[in-house]
């Protein structure tokens, strides 16, 4: 076997900032160069000044990658960056509590027909606070439910179409659970498929989405089964607990904890992103 000689000044390393770069949509189909997988774009979660997006292979695997290099599209290397900014007025410095810039002079636009439900009031006050001003942009209204149990009902009553989508964010949907089975039936009814998106956190409550650091502690508090969870909570905490009263002052502590996306968890970050860009794609 012969060897080419080659000299140093003919060797180059490829480069990167050449590539074209992609923003990130959904159903986009991509290859990570370096693992071989291959998915469709299913959502894309921002925390902490990081984006990373979720592929989804052929069989309902889905795994997540940082955006960046290393991805192929149509079988050609490109930089995959962040979704272009939703918003199109001017802009002068500064962010939002959800880190998206701030727009100058913007008034909140009237309300469009779509929609953000949560499951309760405190949901809605937590995403009000730290994605109100990006929802006033865009002309998008939260709406509690107070419990999901008739969301099938909620859901027909509501008429979901083309111009009048709707966004469902649930506490607790995780696999086999009560709120995973209302979901997958709501999503199988008539008129649902591209109108309606539901989306939800693991945790018991949106209490939880909160990070443990903010509050001063490492972890939430353990509430044994069968014990009121926020009752739970607050008494492990050396709160007053005995009332509703004691329970809307509780949260109203641990809200005012809460300054910017920053000290929420990512999983209920990405999954109201979601929502978001779902409610407002053309």
């Amino acid at each position: 076997m012969q060897y080419q000689n080659w000299g140093p000044q003919e060797i180059t390393a490829p480069v990167r900032s050449e590539l074209p770069e992609v923003p990130v949509a959904r159903g986009m189909v991509l290859e990570d160069v370096q693992s071989g997988w291959v998915g469709a774009v299913t959502r894309v979660e921002k925390s902490g000044g990081m984006h990373v997006v979720a592929l989804e292979d052929r069989r309902g695997k889905s795994r997540s990658f940082r955006l960046g290099f290393g991805f192929l599209l149509e079988g050609q290397p490109i930089r995959l960056v962040p979704p272009a900014p939703r918003q199109a007025a001017p802009v002068v410095a500064g962010r939002t509590a959800s880190g998206s810039v701030r727009v100058a002079g913007q008034r909140a636009q009237v309300a469009k027909a779509s929609r953000i439900w949560v499951e309760g009031k405190h949901d809605a006050e937590l995403v009000e606070k730290v994605w109100g001003d990006d929802l006033r942009v865009e002309g998008i209204v939260v709406e509690p439910l107070h419990g999901i149990d008739d969301l099938a009902g909620a859901v027909a009553a509501f008429g979901p179409g083309p111009g009048r989508r709707l966004g469902v964010l649930v506490d607790h949907l995780v696999p086999d659970s009560k709120e995973w089975r209302i979901a997958a039936a709501v999503m199988a009814s008539p008129g649902a498929a591209g109108n309606v998106l539901i989306v939800g956190h693991p945790y018991v409550d949106v209490w939880q989405a909160i990070r443990p650091a903010v509050l001063g502690i490492e972890e939430w508090p353990v509430v044994p089964r069968g014990q009121d969870w926020k009752t739970g909570i607050l008494a492990a905490f050396g709160w007053p607990h005995s009332t509703k009263e004691d329970i809307g002052l509780g949260w109203q502590r641990l809200l005012g904890a809460v300054r910017s996306y920053a000290d929420l968890e990512a999983s209920l970050l990405g999954r109201v992103e979601e929502v978001i860009d779902f409610l407002t794609a053309p």
